[in-house]
């Protein structure tokens, strides 16, 4: 089966009125973990097909938490998608970092708590290597892409993502400071993990929104920050997305990625339960048959 679109795009429904944004038509994808945050959205940015998904779903109604991260990244697999960019608010973690500030981090420190972030178990066992999480390839491209059009950003860093809904105690913020994290956020690492066991490049765009709660001298964070910020980064965000999707489809996927199931799968394919192979066909369907 032809993919649907190689390239997809998760963040806010905004990302969806970008300039030379030609949208063709919305897909609901079934998958055995249930459904996405919404349809996604398949489209063509200068004549390339893009599938866009809604991370909140579209009027931003689930949490952090509730978002149904396994569903989300199988569906861009199931839609042929191999490169997927992400967008997400963040709070910055160092003083050189500033309020509308785009940080494209290449780590990552796991504060969650209640998500499910395999699509292993229930009769497979696999351990991908996760070293470096994002891909750099990936990275390097949008980080290209937003210099020239004149964001201020930064290269590498590392991004903790916490449980939320709530921000961070100050005793919270000043301990990650300690650790040497530069953004906080609610959201990315989930889907690095999934996108990596589905062999899917991806990188994220880190959106500076506030300070968190440290700064000595800045409010501590709220909603109404965040939300003016963000507003400002969305249209910077746009630029950077087109810029980058010609980009995407001219580069050669040499990085680790496209592999990264190839020795992970540990259990005896013949004890594998067959319906977790049908169900994970999309996935490991190259290696087990």
């Amino acid at each position: 089966m032809s993919p649907v679109a190689t390239i997809g795009i998760i963040g806010g429904s905004g990302l969806y009125q970008m300039d030379g944004l030609k949208v063709l038509f919305e897909r609901h994808v079934d998958t055995p973990f249930g459904d996405p945050s919404d349809p996604f959205v398949i489209g063509e940015i200068d004549g390339v097909r893009v599938a866009f998904l809604s991370r909140h779903g579209r009027g931003h109604r689930r949490l952090p938490s509730e978002l149904n991260y396994r569903a989300n990244i199988y569906g861009f697999k199931v839609l042929g998608v191999e490169t997927l960019l992400s967008a997400s608010a963040v709070g910055s973690m160092k003083e050189s970092y500033h309020p509308t500030d785009i940080v494209f981090p290449h780590q990552f420190i796991d504060r969650t708590r209640h998500r499910p972030d395999t699509f292993f178990g229930n009769g497979i066992v696999a351990h991908i290597t996760f070293a470096d999480p994002i891909c750099a390839g990936i990275s390097f491209l949008m980080g290209e892409a937003a210099r020239e059009a004149g964001a201020t950003a930064h290269m590498g860093g590392v991004y903790l993502c916490m449980e939320g809904p709530q921000f961070s105690t100050r005793a919270e913020s000043n301990l990650y400071r300690s650790w040497g994290v530069d953004v906080i956020g609610m959201t990315n690492l989930q889907e690095a993990k999934l996108a990596r066991e589905a062999e899917i490049c991806y990188a994220t765009m880190a959106l500076v929104t506030d300070y968190d709660c440290w700064h000595e001298t800045a409010d501590a964070v709220s909603v109404d920050q965040v939300l003016t910020h963000l507003k400002t980064n969305a249209a910077m965000a746009q630029k950077i997305l087109r810029a980058t999707v010609p980009r995407i489809v001219e580069r050669a996927r040499d990085c680790a990625c496209p592999t990264a199931l190839q020795y992970a799968i540990i259990t005896d394919p013949t004890m594998i339960p067959p319906r977790v192979k049908d169900d994970l066909a999309p996935i490991i369907g190259k290696y087990i048959k």
